[in-house]
């Protein structure tokens, strides 16, 4: 446990409720999020992990047209599908809202307020698509057409998700409508804009101080895009009825655009968890805090947005938004890292919703335990290049790795003490010189996948975590408990007392990843706290209706990121495997399923 806590403000990006959560959202943003925070839990660090369904996107609109129904009835039904998942794929977040709230909507205006006082908007005419077969104007979102910096020709109005790069809608190729495939033609329309030229210094001078420990690419999209194309004005309004309304006279029919309002998500959640747990000022540890960490998780397609976008809106706002929204003078804080992961492919293909190519989060869990996938999507996360999912490969690694190196360690170990010490901690009078030096190389665990987790270098910690269950295991072949209880029983006590405390502190060590199993382990071992606090929903109202939220509750968290101090002669359960071993034909039963 730390003496001195840090706040530490898990950001996690917001997914537009609109469509089925696959493994590659889960292993770019979610995943490696709870991972962070439950190792800094465990730490003692003060920890905030918020997220939201992204209610107003484009995207939503669009399946709403389609599907002839509501904007809020497809959110709501997709936001009640993310419930479902991170509760059972264990995301313990402090608060899963939406962006669909009374409270972000107060938040998102007085932010725009704040940008206004500051001389950082600025009204502007500009062409924009408009349908005439609809008889609207077009969001960006709903345009298509080819990208006219890589020539990609499924580039969205805003963004080409080929090259990463922001677009601007009118530049497009042979546009086209989303929802019809008309072509749009121009029409003057009238937004206002953030005046990032005008930000650019301090959005530069921000970028500069942390360049040194950002990823590669996440400076490569950031830093190194503005030196190549330096910032310029962009809309953060859009002519639509569903989202926020402009908070301002004269404005009607117009919302603010979602790129602007929805990262705004991460300072309105935590001031919607304060009012939950009933102190409406505990949101400022960790935005007002100088001192405070705020890291944000997202994909690689949203680094401009987090890295350039994000930062121009909280720096322009200087203290007039704490002015404006609560009459205090403070400043709120500035990401201190984003560590965003690039994109996890399938079987070598591009992850697609509408090809049914891709492996759903609801859906694998419908078949196969928590705790496998997390293993497979943090030992293959693409922290600094696109990876791949590979059935074959999920296989191998969950029957070699999890089940075999450190699942079969744990089992055989406690089920020979159990049957040998009846159901209790042998007693190992002095430790030998090969006891002691196996507890010490475990133990230092705490530190060298404590130093990889607190840099998230996730991938490296769980393999760190790996090797140590592998040394135990050396260790027990040398030690042979199995026979030496023949003939030494007393000598056999020191090893499963030995091989028992490294297995209560590799507990500890896969916990972040492995935390439904780890929790399990715990049990077996007697103890009667959990390592983590719980999960629940909660329903709550305001004056847009009702929304869902998902909720953490630390109150019976005991697990610390310290060495075990289990005692001999303690009693503990009666272990079952911790992992299945899957069958070879799985992978091609998966493929098959696909493939209907």
């Amino acid at each position: 446990m730390t003496n001195n806590p840090e706040h530490i403000l898990v950001a996690v990006a917001w997914p537009y409720a609109s469509a089925d959560i696959h493994v590659g959202n889960i292993t770019g943003s979610y995943l490696p999020a709870d991972i962070y925070a439950r190792f800094h839990r465990l730490k003692g660090n003060k920890v905030l992990m918020v997220s939201g369904s992204d209610a107003h996107g484009t995207p939503i609109t669009v399946k709403s047209d389609a599907e002839g129904v509501t904007p809020e009835e497809v959110y709501k039904r997709y936001h009640a599908d993310f419930l479902e998942l991170f509760r059972k794929l264990g995301l313990n977040y402090d608060l899963f809202s939406s962006t669909h709230t009374q409270n972000h909507f107060k938040v998102s205006q007085s932010i725009f307020l704040a940008l206004q006082r500051n001389g950082y908007l600025y009204p502007e005419k500009q062409q924009q698509w408009y349908s005439e077969s609809e008889n609207r104007f077009l969001p960006d979102r709903y345009v298509e057409g080819t990208c006219y910096i890589c020539g990609y020709e499924h580039a969205r109005g805003d963004q080409c998700d080929n090259c990463g790069n922001l677009l601007n809608a009118n530049e497009l190729i042979n546009p086209r409508s989303k929802n019809d495939g008309s072509t749009p033609s121009l029409r003057e329309t009238e937004h206002f804009f953030l005046d990032l030229s005008k930000l650019e210094p301090k959005v530069v001078e921000f970028l500069e101080a942390r360049q040194e420990y950002w990823r590669p690419n996440v400076v490569k999209q950031s830093l190194g895009s503005i030196k190549a194309d330096p910032l310029h004005g962009r809309a953060i309004t859009r002519d639509l009825d569903w989202g926020i309304p402009l908070p301002i006279e004269g404005w009607d029919g117009k919302a603010l655009y979602v790129w602007f309002e929805a990262v705004i998500g991460y300072l309105s959640a935590p001031i919607e968890w304060s009012h939950l747990v009933d102190d409406k000022d505990a949101w400022h540890d960790w935005w007002y805090n100088p001192q405070a960490k705020a890291y944000y998780f997202i994909g690689k397609d949203n680094i401009p947005f987090h890295a350039i976008m994000w930062p121009a809106e909280l720096a322009g706002v200087g203290n007039a938004f704490s002015d404006i929204f609560e009459g205090k003078d403070s400043l709120l804080t500035l990401p201190y890292d984003v560590p965003a992961n690039e994109f996890l492919n399938m079987e070598d293909k591009k992850i697609s919703g509408s090809r049914n190519w891709g492996v759903w989060g609801l859906d694998f869990l419908s078949r196969y335990d928590p705790d496998p996938l997390r293993f497979y999507l943090t030992i293959n996360m693409p922290e600094n290049k696109d990876s791949n999912w590979d059935w074959d490969d999920f296989v191998a690694r969950n029957n070699n790795e999890l089940v075999a190196n450190w699942g079969n360690l744990a089992n055989r170990v406690l089920s020979f003490a159990h049957k040998h010490w009846e159901g209790q901690i042998p007693t190992p009078g002095e430790l030998r010189e090969l006891d002691k030096e196996i507890i010490a190389t475990v133990e230092s665990g705490f530190d060298s996948v404590g130093q990889r987790l607190n840099g998230v270098r996730l991938r490296a910690a769980l393999q760190e975590a790996l090797r140590l269950a592998t040394e135990v295991n050396k260790y027990l072949d040398t030690a042979a408990p199995w026979s030496e209880v023949k003939e030494d029983k007393e000598g056999a006590a020191k090893t499963i007392y030995t091989a028992i405390r490294c297995i209560d502190n590799l507990k500890v060590l896969f916990a972040p990843f492995l935390p439904h199993t780890s929790e399990k382990l715990h049990g077996y071992l007697g103890y009667t706290r959990p390592l983590f606090g719980k999960q629940f929903t909660e329903d709550v109202s305001d004056d847009l209706g009702q929304h869902t939220v998902l909720r953490y509750d630390p109150t019976d968290a005991s697990g610390t990121w310290q060495a075990s101090k289990i005692e001999a002669g303690s009693p503990f359960n009666q272990p079952a495997p911790l992992y299945k071993k899957l069958e070879t034909s799985v992978a091609d039963e998966e493929r098959a399923r696909i493939a209907e």
